[in-house]
């Protein structure tokens, strides 16, 4: 018999559960978008051991940090699961099944996508009960909730996990930083001088970058105002944040593949603010306590900018339509991304957010008004 909670009907729970499996293979985004609902499993499992089936970066993040996992397992790669990471060996998804189900699962949960590719495999790891999301071309699970694009994220596996007797618990995503984070970050960036602050130009969808140059233009802002500047970028971004630091005219400090996971989690929860687009490390920022600016097309908005403002300020662009070949990609349109299906340009959709609608945002968060939380 279901019951009620504050996000909705809460299924049974499910009894003598030892060993829960959670699917979730893809980036960082979208895994720090699950931690509410992890949370809300350890607080109605606390007995279970819950196992993350996840990428190679699982592993290494979750390694020796408190925090609702308990291990990881590396999932092979598997079309709609994850793609390979540069010379990975290859792995046979039928053995890794077979190993996985030998371990006794007695929940498997699928917070991973819509289930065309994903609910078979949850269904072959032997668990008692199956729970997840199921799109129109999925099979189905034991228990599930219909994938519908448009939804938060956060509130989207919060509704699963509700299904197996797992009310929210949170719905605010946090990380925690452990000292091994804080003493890589210490080595690299050392003790600041002033208080600094991050940007992160980069998103592996190019349709959510802002340009280089706008980004340029707060970076040499923040550093007029007394911040110490960080430029941070995954080694494929290295001529993006390049370009930023040349855009700015000013001193500041580009961290282009110099710190792990852990030391940029780090490196983040050390400053007064994060100005980023929307793409993982904004999301990481968020979950170790930062104030954040997020560049958001207005799709991407609905899904994954955080309903917070005290320490949070989503800035969303208007564009609906590509500005190459002028396809409506409003929501309702398309029910996927800007640009899927009949579009196939990845030009920006940010581009119109202006540069002191940005300044602004992050002034009010950095210097915050007499009786505003801070």
């Amino acid at each position: 018999m279901a019951t009620a909670s504050l996000l909705g009907p809460v299924g049974e729970r499910v009894p003598d559960v030892r060993r829960i499996a959670v699917l979730r293979a893809n980036a960082l985004g979208d895994f720090i978008f699950t931690l509410p609902a992890l949370e809300s499993l350890r607080a109605a499992y606390p007995e279970a051991e819950i196992v993350l089936l996840g990428a190679p970066w699982h592993a290494k993040l979750w390694r020796d940090r408190p925090g609702p996992v308990d291990r990881v397992l590396v999932v092979p790669p598997a079309p709609g699961i994850r793609d390979p990471g540069p010379d990975e060996p290859p792995a046979s998804m039928d053995d890794f099944l077979e190993r996985t189900a030998k371990e006794g699962i007695d929940l498997a949960v699928q917070v991973h996508g819509g289930g065309a590719n994903s609910n078979p495999l949850m269904s072959r790891l032997g668990a008692r009960v199956t729970a997840g999301l199921r799109a129109e071309d999925a099979p189905p699970l034991d228990r599930w909730i219909r994938y519908v694009y448009y939804q938060h994220e956060v509130i989207r596996y919060l509704e699963v996990v509700a299904l197996v007797g797992a009310p929210a618990t949170t719905v605010i995503p946090a990380l925690a930083v452990t000292d091994a984070d804080r003493a890589e970050a210490l080595t690299v960036l050392g003790e600041p001088d002033r208080p600094r602050v991050a940007l992160h130009p980069g998103a592996t969808d190019t349709r959510r970058r802002w340009p280089a140059g706008r980004f340029g233009e707060v970076a040499r802002a923040l550093h007029g105002d007394g911040y110490e500047v960080l430029v941070t970028g995954t080694p494929a971004e290295r001529e993006l944040v390049d370009a930023v630091v040349v855009a700015a005219g000013v001193p500041v400090r580009p961290q282009v593949g110099t710190l792990s996971l852990g030391g940029l989690a780090a490196a983040y929860a050390g400053c007064e603010l994060v100005v980023s687009n929307d793409t993982g490390p904004l999301h990481l920022a968020g979950a170790v306590g930062t104030s954040t600016v997020g560049i958001y097309w207005l799709g991407n908005l609905i899904n994954g900018a955080t309903p917070l403002r005290a320490r949070h300020r989503p800035i969303a662009s208007w564009t609906t339509h590509c500005p190459v070949c002028g396809v409506d990609c409003t929501p309702g349109i398309y029910p996927h991304r800007p640009g899927d299906g009949e579009c196939p340009h990845r030009d920006s959709f940010v581009t119109d957010v202006p540069v002191v609608e940005v300044l602004e945002a992050a002034a009010e968060l950095l210097r915050p008004e007499p009786g505003a939380p801070r």
